[in-house]
């Protein structure tokens, strides 16, 4: 009776220390084949360019594999080169601590193929090099299974992203006119300073 009680608290306090740790990326399964429509090395502009996401379920994977599948969660992620010394962007293997995709870009009902999002690459999203990752969830909403536009080393078919610029065009127009528009206040003010004073020396 006392063996049985310890294993079952054993056996509780596992499952709690996992519950707990949450899950992790090496656990996931790689079954999702995960393309985008920007070429290797190519620049995009913030709050103007466009990201085409494809996914689908790999053809190899087991049947039924997907069975559990209910959501999946589309993210732009960081590469390496734009992760070093940077903390807040670490990749970590329990997904709940990890920085890698912080930026949303869909989430849909799970289907095993045909499904296509297009998506305008947010102004707030920092300049660096990039990547897609879609992650697949249950229906406790955990993380199973993904796929990603790059290899495991994160190394190829990466794209970068330039930020806005912290001025913007119509603002640098707004303040040339107000500058000209001061000058010309300023002369005018003096003219008619001047012709003031020279109409009280006439009288």
């Amino acid at each position: 009776m006392a063996i049985r009680g310890f294993l079952l608290a054993s056996f509780l306090l596992s499952c709690l220390a996992a519950t707990c740790h949450g899950v992790t990326f090496s656990s996931l399964q790689d079954t999702l084949i995960v393309t985008a429509s920007p070429q290797p090395g190519q620049v995009l502009k913030a709050g103007e360019d466009k990201i085409t996401v494809t996914w689908a379920l790999n053809t190899s994977s087991p049947a039924g594999i997907d069975s559990a599948y209910k959501t999946v969660k589309v993210k732009l992620c960081y590469a390496p080169i734009s992760q070093q010394d940077r903390a807040w962007r670490k990749t970590v293997d329990t997904l709940k601590k990890d920085k890698t995709c912080q930026h949303k870009i869909v989430a849909k009902p799970y289907s095993s193929s045909n499904n296509t999002f297009t998506w305008t690459v947010q102004r707030d999203v920092p300049t660096a090099t990039y990547f897609i990752r879609a992650y697949v969830h249950n229906s406790a909403d955990e993380e199973v299974a993904y796929g990603q536009t790059t290899d495991s080393h994160k190394t190829t078919n990466l794209f970068e992203v330039q930020a806005i610029s912290g001025r913007h065009v119509s603002l640098d127009i707004a303040s040339i006119c107000f500058s000209a528009f001061s000058i010309v206040s300023l002369f005018g003010f003096f003219f008619l300073e001047k012709r003031k004073a020279k109409a009280s020396q006439t009288k």
